[in-house]
This record gives structure tokens, C-alpha cells and sequence, in this order.
């Protein structure tokens, strides 16, 4: 997998760059007829790796779904981060803000 190009299209794009699924499939895996979530799950591993991380969290399998990629060690990618784990402590139970999801039901499962 090189995700060379991707990195800096982020980089050059302020931290953050929207990508089709198809384009990400065409760097991870060119000779793949069709994206898997164990494909899915092992991109995920490699933005993680670089230093990048997605939304939604977990990669759909269509290729005609579209996704962010963030700079994890930007602002955005921090902010992501944090949401991220507050809807991780939603999902236990635990928010220290019950109602927050309320008011944002489509973050909710982008982000966990």
C-alpha cells in the first residue's frame, strides 16, 4: 500500500482532503476487483500508521462512497479525536454530555 499521494494531498489541502473509496482502493490495492472490510480494515491500519485517520472511522466497502481524510496531528484531526471519543463513551453509556448525539445523530455513527 502507498499512500504517498494521499498524504500529501492532505498535507497540501490544510489537513483534511475528501476522497472517493475507488481512489483510495486504486493506491491500497490496484489489483483488487472489489473492496472487502478486511481490505478496509487493513487501510485503516496504514492512514493510522502515516498519521492519518478517517471519517468515517470505519471505511465503507462501496467504492462510490466518499470519505475524509484528516491529519491526525492537526487541529481538525484533534477535534475529530475528541468527538471520537465521546461518542466512544456514548456507545458505554458513560458520556459526560447524554444529550450531545441528540442534536447530531449523523456524527454519532461517523464517528464510532
Amino acid at each position: 500500500m502507498d499512500f504517498t499521494i494521499i498524504r500529501h494531498a492532505v498535507e497540501v489541502d490544510h489537513g483534511i482532503k475528501r476522497l472517493s473509496m475507488r481512489f483510495i482502493k486504486k493506491h491500497a490495492a490496484p489489483e483488487r476487483a472489489r473492496l472487502s472490510s478486511e481490505l478496509c480494515a487493513k487501510i485503516s491500519d496504514e492512514f493510522e500508521r502515516i498519521g492519518l485517520t478517517t471519517l468515517p472511522r470505519i471505511l465503507p466497502t462501496s467504492e462510490n462512497e466518499f470519505v475524509w481524510i484528516i491529519q491526525r496531528d492537526s487541529v481538525l484531526g484533534e477535534v475529530a479525536a475528541v468527538a471520537a471519543a465521546l461518542a466512544h463513551l456514548d456507545k458505554l453509556g458513560l458520556s459526560p454530555l447524554p444529550q450531545i448525539f441528540a442534536n447530531y445523530p449523523r456524527a454519532k455513527g461517523d464517528l464510532s
